[in-house]
C-alpha cells in the first residue's frame, strides 16, 4: 500500500512539475511574442508625421543711400509678393525607446523635435532703382531674409504648430493602444502614461 502511495505521489509531482515548466515555457514564449510584436508595431507607426499650411505676404522693399553726404539721396524700391508653402514634420523613426521585458514596460525616451521647412515663392513688381544705387544680390538676400522672420512669426502666432502637435499626439497614442493591448506598461522619459488623456499632458 505504501509503495502504491509513494508511487501516486511521486507521478503527481512529476506531472506538476512537467506542467509547471510548461507553464513557463509559454509565458516566456508569450512574452517574447509580445516584445517583438510591439517592435515591430513601433517600426510601423515610425513614420514622417507632416502638417502643410500657406501663407501669403506683401512687402514693400525700400532703401536708399546718400551721395554727395546727405544733398543728394538715391532711393530704390520695390513691391514684393511672397507665397509660401510651410511644413513642419516629426520623423518617428527617431524616436528612442527601450523596451523592458522584465518589467513589460516599454521606455519612450525622447521625440524628435519638429522640422520646420519654408518654401517661399517670390515675385517681384514695380522695381525702381537708378545707377546709382541700383538692386543687387545684397537686396534680394535682404528681402529673403525679412520674408523668413515674418513668415517664422506667423507660423508661430497660427494653429498650425498646435495642429501638427495634435497630429505626433494622434501617433503616439497607438503606442499606448498597443502595449494595453498586451497588458503592458508605457511610459515617457520618467512618467507612466495610464490613459490616453495623459499624452496630452506630454511637455514635447
Amino acid at each position: 500500500m505504501r509503495k502504491i502511495l509513494f508511487g501516486v505521489v511521486i507521478t503527481l509531482v512529476v506531472i506538476l512539475t512537467f506542467k509547471y515548466c510548461n507553464d513557463e515555457k509559454e509565458d516566456e514564449v508569450l512574452l517574447k511574442e509580445s516584445s517583438t510584436l510591439i517592435q515591430k508595431q513601433i517600426q510601423n507607426v515610425g513614420k514622417l508625421v507632416v502638417t502643410e499650411g500657406h501663407f501669403s505676404e506683401v512687402f514693400n522693399y525700400q532703401n536708399s543711400k546718400d551721395l554727395l553726404g546727405s544733398y543728394i539721396t538715391s532711393q530704390k524700391k520695390a513691391l514684393v509678393v511672397v507665397n509660401a508653402d510651410v511644413t513642419i514634420a516629426y520623423d518617428l523613426s527617431k524616436i528612442q525607446y527601450n523596451i523592458d521585458e522584465s518589467t513589460k514596460t516599454l521606455h519612450i525616451l525622447s521625440i524628435p523635435e519638429e522640422e520646420i521647412k519654408i518654401s517661399p515663392d517670390f515675385e517681384y513688381y514695380d522695381i525702381q532703382a537708378d545707377f546709382f544705387n541700383p538692386f543687387e544680390a545684397k537686396d534680394y538676400n535682404a528681402i529673403k531674409n525679412i520674408v523668413n522672420q515674418s513668415l517664422a512669426k506667423k507660423i508661430e502666432a497660427s494653429a498650425l504648430k498646435t495642429n501638427a502637435k495634435n497630429r505626433l499626439l494622434s501617433e503616439l497614442s497607438k503606442f499606448y493602444i498597443l502595449t494595453n493591448s498586451f497588458g503592458w506598461t508605457l511610459m515617457y522619459q520618467q512618467t507612466p502614461l495610464s490613459t490616453p488623456e495623459s499624452l496630452q499632458n506630454l511637455k514635447l
